[in-house]
């Protein structure tokens, strides 16, 4: 196979390679890539802690009971758990909707902070909905600022020039997404797991995610939880050095993955996204609306036709993606810091998201 001849030449390490052969537009070779919905060969079948979560929070959180709920693990690497979408039908509107209209209301923070006065980002909802309304499929019309958004940030917020999190940047983590997060790493035998920090992605087309360890954390004995909503994607994840070569799998709608133990600071990269493979505009996931008869105290919120009608626009040609993960261990505190740039801010956004226009890949370091 040609992707597995790249891992065998010389030069660049082997995850940069894969991550080129799978970036290339034009790449037709997808044989090697795993499949969860056809699950074989090093995948295996990983048992979850069922009594951990009652089925009623399940629900609460739009969650099929986890006695429901596939899970799976791949061989080489321990810790890592790969779960084919578990939503209730309907739930993943929910999550979309406030990916796209709450969670990037001030005061979170974004990558249009950079080069925006504070004023122009405060309603992204409000001034992107008509123009996606309206969009037709021509993509040289303007994107919207919506269609701009690459992250966001929630809880600690991460600091792009530290490169740490800090006591005193931090805003108030949504409540409805620590509850999702609560319930699948307790499911996934972390019970006690607390949302710190979020990173929200934006991906379009022509987007993709350098190779990058997410060891910024201060407790790295928790998991770091993935959430993918929208069009799918090829992920990659290596070794602990880059010179060992990744395993490319498929991340569709729905599904959630979860790396611990060892698998929780391996280098990982999305070198590229791709259209639905039901070959529908959107997945078929999301053809079904919430049911009226939510159970007490769900998470879960009914979004009206208008809204749907904007994110449904929007994930024609992109997919969000939530990382959720604990930033200090039970009764730990930041160390004591001295001159340190609190706001500090990615210095471009290429150095997160990486566009058809950049010349070179940089790797992340989120």
């Amino acid at each position: 196979m040609a992707a597995a001849a790249l891992t065998r030449e010389g030069g660049e390490d082997a995850f940069r390679r894969l991550f080129r052969f799978y970036r290339q537009r034009d790449a037709s070779d997808l044989r090697g890539v795993v499949d969860f919905s056809a699950p074989g060969g090093q995948v295996f079948r990983s048992q979850l802690s069922v009594s951990s979560v009652s089925d009623q929070d399940a629900y609460r959180a739009g969650l099929q009971p986890v006695s429901q709920w596939k899970a799976y693990g791949l061989s080489g690497y321990p810790g890592f758990i790969f779960i084919p979408n578990p939503f209730l039908p309907g739930c993943q509107r929910h999550w979309v909707k406030q990916c796209l209209k709450l969670y990037p209301e001030k005061p979170n923070v974004c990558n249009l902070d950079l080069h925006m006065a504070p004023e122009k980002t405060t309603d992204l909802w409000g001034q992107s909905k008509e123009q996606l309304r309206r969009k037709g499929s021509s993509k040289w019309e303007p994107r919207s600022l919506l269609e701009k958004l690459r992250w966001v940030t929630l809880g600690y917020h991460y600091n792009w020039d530290t490169k740490k999190y800090s006591a005193n940047h931090h805003t108030p983590f949504p409540p409805d997404l620590a509850f999702l997060s609560e319930q699948v790493a307790a499911a996934c035998g972390f019970r006690g797991f607390q949302a710190q920090a979020g990173i929200l992605n934006y991906y379009h087309f022509d987007s993709s995610l350098g190779i990058h360890v997410d060891e910024s954390e201060l407790d790295h004995s928790r998991p770091l939880l993935s959430f993918s909503f929208g069009q799918s994607s090829i992920f990659l994840l290596g070794g602990l050095k880059r010179e060992e070569a990744p395993t490319a799998m498929f991340m569709h709608s729905g599904d959630i993955m979860v790396m611990s133990g060892f698998s929780r600071l391996l280098y990982h990269a999305v070198p590229r996204v791709l259209p639905n493979p039901e070959g529908t505009a959107l997945p078929s996931c999301f053809d079904q609306a919430l049911p009226s008869d939510l159970p007490v105290g769900s998470v879960i919120e009914h979004s009206s036709d208008e809204d749907w009608q904007v994110c449904a626009k929007y994930l024609q040609s992109s997919r969000i993606n939530m990382t959720v993960r604990q930033v200090l261990a039970e009764g730990q505190k930041f160390p004591e810091e001295s001159g340190t740039n609190e706001k500090g801010q990615a210095p471009s956004e290429d150095s997160y998201h990486e566009n058809s226009k950049a010349k070179r890949h940089k790797p992340n370091t989120v």
